[in-house]
This record gives C-alpha cells, structure tokens and sequence, in this order.
C-alpha cells in the first residue's frame, strides 16, 4: 500500500495559494482607496468579505499590514511595500487571463496603425495587405503624418517611428537604424559648387525641416553645422521635390532620395563625412497588447528588420 501522507501538505499549501489571490487583490484595494467599504465598493464585493480577506493575509503572514480606524485604514510600511510588489503581480495574472480569452478566438476587430507620408505606402502596405488577405476579421486604418503625433490622442494601436524616441511612456521595439545623406540637383551642384567638407554647408542654400527663420543645424561625426536657406517644410515630400528643382542642398534618410539619386535627379554630397543613424521604431502604448496588435507588432518588427533601408 502506498502512503500519501507526505504529499498532503504540498497539496494543501499549493491550494491556500491559489485561493489567496483575492485576499492579495482585497488588500491592495483597501490600500488603494483607503477603507474597507470604498475597497468593496470597488472589487463588488461586501464589507465583511473584505474584512476575512484582509485578517486572512495578515494570519498567514504574521504581519500586521494595515492599520484599522473608524474611518480610515492606512497601510504599514511592510504594508506599504507588500502592496506595490502585489500590484505587477495581479496586473501579471489579469493580463495573463486576458491573453488566454484573446488566443482562444480568431484575429479580429480594428487596428489603426501609425507611419510617416513616405515610408507607410512604400513599405508598410505591402505588408499590411498580404496581412489583411490572411485575416479577414481585420480592418486596418493607415494614419500618415510626418509629425510625431500623441498615440492616445490620435487612437492609434501602434506606429513606426523614425528618430529619437521623445515618450518614454510608450513600448517600442527597434527595427534598425537608417542612414542619413545629404543631397543635391545635378544642376544647383553646376551653379554653386559640390561642398568639400561639412563647414562648407554654411555657404550654401540648405533646405529645412522646421520653419526658416528658427535656427536648424545638421550633425556630422565631425561636429553639428548651422545651417540656413530660403525654403522649409515639415513635409518629407516637398523638401524632396525642393531639391530636385534646384533649391539648395537637402538632408534626408538614404531610402527616402534613393530612387532620385538613382535616376539622377539628386547626387550625394560629403559622402565621406559620415552622419548619426536614425533610429527606427514600432511604438505602442503601455498595458494590455490586444492579440490582433501584437500580431501585428510581430510581423511588421519580423519583416521590416531585414528589409535593409
């Protein structure tokens, strides 16, 4: 006959556990909102349930971690510091338990999705059909600005972003770093001169991203150059066309010019004279990922990583 006995008290603790999580989520609301009722208010759950969940925690662990008056109930400092452990931990278990419902069900619902005027239709919607072909529950809506806008405010699940990262409150996963050229028309080059080294930038028209009278300097491994010129523009597109035209000298990400540069509508310059990468990114926002947001972030990070910019 074989004896169970041993297994008995492993089984017992492994269950005490288990059902001690709403004890866990009892005390840490009453830590939050700072009396039994208002924590039961918010859990639905009455006073007095509340109340055993709470003295529950404190007998198993020993401790007291909550002090009690008639109207208020503080934590101690070993409360204190129990609770704001507990908090990643119940946010674990109820992410946990989201995800689960999520794989159970097929890819559905709207993704609203983030990208540059420029880059979204080049590189980002041969992907996005081959992606929505496969899902026919998914919608996608393609939002193109060149301006780094607010995702919560704009509703949008994801988007790509190039440059330095300004919201350290959103998740982001780099996909690479893009280079930088500095370019001009075959004809202004005739008129005006190729620049020999970065310095020389300072003697010609420059075309630039923010408005034309603020202060605009272009960074090179040597230094940062100020430059100045007559046109600007917060769009990609039109500094591009400014410079085929003949208008100055423009700085811009090696895949955006490559076609012109190509065709020979723009030559690069001090190509000798390195300048920092920009960074690119998918950025969302922090919390629960939705699964059609995440498969999403999956195949955009698997794709557009070997895409070679």
């Amino acid at each position: 006959m074989i004896d169970n006995s041993q297994n008995q008290p492993i089984t017992f603790t492994l269950l005490m556990k288990i059902t001690s999580i709403q004890d866990y989520a009892a005390f840490v609301a009453v830590v939050d909102e700072g009396s039994l009722t208002a924590a039961a208010r918010k859990l639905g759950r009455s006073v007095q349930a509340v109340s055993i969940s709470l003295k529950n925690l404190e007998d198993e662990l020993a401790l007291t971690l909550v002090t009690r008056s008639t109207r208020r109930c503080s934590p101690t400092p070993a409360g204190l510091k129990f609770a704001a452990r507990l908090r990643t931990v119940l946010a674990d278990i109820n992410d946990a338990h989201a995800e689960v419902l999520d794989d159970a069900a097929q890819l559905s619902g709207p993704i609203r999705i983030g990208a540059s005027t420029l880059f979204g239709p080049d590189f980002l919607m041969p992907i996005l059909a081959g992606f929505i072909e496969r899902q026919p529950g998914i919608a996608i809506e393609l939002a193109l600005s060149d301006r780094h806008v607010d995702l919560a405010k704009e509703g949008l699940d994801l988007a790509i972003r190039i440059g330095h990262l300004k919201q350290p409150d959103l998740k982001a996963r780099k996909l690479g770093v893009l280079r930088r050229v500095v370019v001009g028309a075959p004809g202004y080059l005739a008129r005006r001169g190729r620049p020999g080294e970065p310095g020389d930038l300072q003697q010609h028209d420059c075309i630039l991203r923010r408005n034309a009278r603020q202060q605009e300097s272009w960074s090179f491994s040597s230094g940062n150059i100020v430059v100045s010129g007559r046109f600007s523009s917060d769009s990609a597109l039109a500094r591009q066309r400014a410079a085929t035209l003949g208008l100055g000298l423009c700085m811009a990400p090696l895949w955006q010019v490559s076609s012109l540069v190509d065709a020979g509508q723009l030559e690069v310059v001090l190509d000798d004279f390195a300048m920092p990468g920009l960074p690119i990114h998918i950025v969302w926002p922090e919390g629960r990922t939705p699964r059609r947001v995440r498969a999403v972030i999956d195949l955009l990070a698997a794709r557009l990583s070997v895409a070679g910019f």
